[in-house]
């Protein structure tokens, strides 16, 4: 079977992208967490400590303006651009949807080299039918590298409007995805699915063993705890990524057997 890659958000130093790379970590994503403030020295530093490694650089901007998306990236240069929009918020899906594929059409145009990951929403376990997961992928994938699914809160009538964590988009939210809808999106797409939402290492191996993605992320299911247990952005617990590499290790063995 293929190498499945291990990808760890919000990585915002050089030091800590050093530690994760020597932890076996093959994507190293960090964000920018506005329009206003996406030129950060420091996380141009970090991208570059893990372009050096070598491993691949991931860069997700929180805002959709198109001229500053393209500042940033010849800013920092990174090999991944991620989108992660909740791509359901507001009346006027349909016409935002579009808008974000013409985005992605003119930034393959103009970095054919940086690959493009977006962010397919996905229900928590029992509510699949609540999102249109596989019609928003069949939208994206002509304009996308990766697809990672993500957990996209919603009630039982599907609204999602004001209820995630960053309002209009998806992730952090540490909760899992619904593994039946992400195994099917594996399954229909042609290009590769990273699993994401409320991995850590207590459940990515069973969460490889029944989705069988390319690869797993975690952002929230990695960070340190603050003394109430609730995650710390922006840092790291290393012992939980050192665990979350080593379970995807041996998730990776026990399909390789499975396969033989």
């Amino acid at each position: 079977m293929h190498h499945i890659a291990v990808q760890i958000y919000e990585v915002q130093t050089p030091e800590e992208a050093q530690q994760l790379v020597d932890l076996g970590v093959d994507h190293i994503g960090g964000v920018i967490l506005s329009a206003s403030g996406w030129q950060n020295p420091l996380l141009l530093k970090t991208l570059e400590a893990a372009r050096s490694a070598p491993v691949k650089s991931s860069l997700i901007p929180l805002f959709s303006d198109l001229d500053t998306i393209q500042q940033a990236l010849d800013f920092y240069q990174p090999d991944i651009v991620h989108f992660c929009e909740s791509l359901m918020d507001g009346q006027q899906v349909a016409a935002y949807c579009r808008m974000l594929i013409d985005n992605q059409k003119a930034i393959k145009q103009r970095y054919p080299q940086v690959g493009i990951m977006r962010s397919i929403p996905i229900s928590p376990p029992g509510l699949a039918d609540r999102v249109p997961t596989l019609g928003l992928a069949a939208m994206f994938e002509p304009v996308s590298d990766y697809f990672l699914t993500d957990t996209l809160l919603v009630d039982q009538s599907g609204n999602s409007k004001d209820i995630q964590p960053v309002k209009g988009f998806v992730g952090i939210t540490g909760r899992t995805c619904d593994w039946g809808m992400a195994a099917t999106l594996v399954q229909k797409s042609r290009i590769p699915v990273i699993l994401a939402g409320g991995l850590s290492p207590h459940n990515v191996f069973d969460g490889i063993a029944q989705v069988k993605p390319a690869g797993v992320d975690s952002c929230t299911g990695t960070n340190a705890q603050d003394e109430k247990g609730g995650p710390i952005r922006f840092q790291k617990d290393l012992d939980k990524v050192r665990r979350f590499v080593e379970e995807t290790r041996r998730a990776q063995k026990h399909l390789d057997l499975l396969n033989q």
